[in-house]
Formats: C-alpha cells, sequence, structure tokens
C-alpha cells in the first residue's frame, strides 16, 4: 500500500485521533502491544510514508514475546474468524478452494501449530489458496528461528496493507 492511495487529509484525522481512539485502530491493525506503542510514540506523522516507514521499524524491533502477540491475533489460513471482514478479506484466496485443499490446510496447519507453537502466518492477500498451501509446506521446514523472521517480514506486510486500509477509512 503507497501514500498514493490516501490523502493528506486522512493522516490528518489519523494523527488527531485522541490517543485511545488512535490505540484502539491500530491495535486492530496489529495484535502487538509494543508495535502499537511504537507508532502512538511517534504520532504525529508528516506522510502516510513515514507511517509505514515507523510501523516497519516498530515490527524490526519487536521481541519473540511480541510476534506471538501480534500473531494470536490472526486466525489460521482457511478459517477466518466468523463475523470479520478482514480476516476474510485477506484470506479470499481460500473462499472458492475444493474440499481437497481446505483438508490439506487444515492438516499442515495443525502441523505448523505443533511444530512452532503458533499460527501459520502469511500475507495471504492477493494469493490462492494453492500459494498459501505451498508456502506452508515449504516452510514446515524451517528452524524456529528462521520462521520467526518470515513471520517478521510477513506481519510488515500484512502491517502495511492494513494500515492503508486504516487510512482509507479514514478519508471515507
Amino acid at each position: 500500500m503507497t501514500s498514493s492511495s490516501t490523502t493528506p487529509g486522512a493522516l490528518a484525522r489519523f494523527n488527531a485521533l485522541e490517543e485511545r481512539a488512535a490505540h484502539a485502530a491500530l491495535l486492530e491493525v496489529c495484535a502487538s502491544a509494543a508495535w502499537v506503542r511504537g507508532l502512538l510514540a511517534r504520532r504525529p506523522y508528516a506522510t502516510p510514508d513515514a507511517l509505514f516507514t515507523a510501523s516497519d521499524a516498530a515490527m524490526a524491533e519487536l521481541s519473540v514475546a511480541d510476534l506471538a502477540e501480534a500473531m494470536a491475533g490472526h486466525p489460521p489460513i482457511g478459517r477466518p474468524r466468523p463475523g470479520d471482514p478482514t480476516s476474510s478479506r485477506e484470506q479470499r484466496g481460500m473462499a472458492g478452494a475444493s474440499e481437497k485443499l481446505r483438508a490439506e490446510m487444515l492438516e499442515l496447519n495443525l502441523a505448523y501449530q505443533e511444530k512452532f507453537g503458533h499460527v501459520f502466518l502469511i500475507c495471504a492477500t492477493g494469493r490462492t489458496g494453492e500459494q498459501m498451501r505451498d508456502a506452508l509446506e515449504e516452510r514446515l521446514g524451517n528452524a524456529p528461528e528462521r520462521e520467526y523472521e518470515i513471520v517478521r517480514v510477513e506481519l510488515t506486510a500484512i502491517n502495511r496493507i492494513r494500515l492503508g486500509r486504516l487510512l482509507e477509512e479514514e478519508e471515507a
């Protein structure tokens, strides 16, 4: 998500949000309290790109425990939370998946959670069910340290998309 999809007014409204409202809005983007605090501490933002850069920096500073907190805010791929338009939109690639693919994803998700102790996290936006399955199969072979770094990259991408949507919603 780039700054071209937002207007200066949207960012100004975000910057002007009362602290509690800004906290709640950012917590919808990422469930890590440390990430939210990092972004709140850097307000106001001069440009959307400055907000995205601050998000990336806050994500890079997260501990393993902070990453676990962030991941806890994400449902498993193929099982978006009922009534949650964000996870449904982001996992759209699984919407028309065959029963076979859904069963494969369930089995792989369970194997991943057993190995790593957390949900498989991938920036699902724009990916097909097959692409997500293939990534899950490949990542099952990773060492935990490697997997945490991949999760950090995936969360960074997800947060950028969600921040862009937050600014779009502020504009609407």
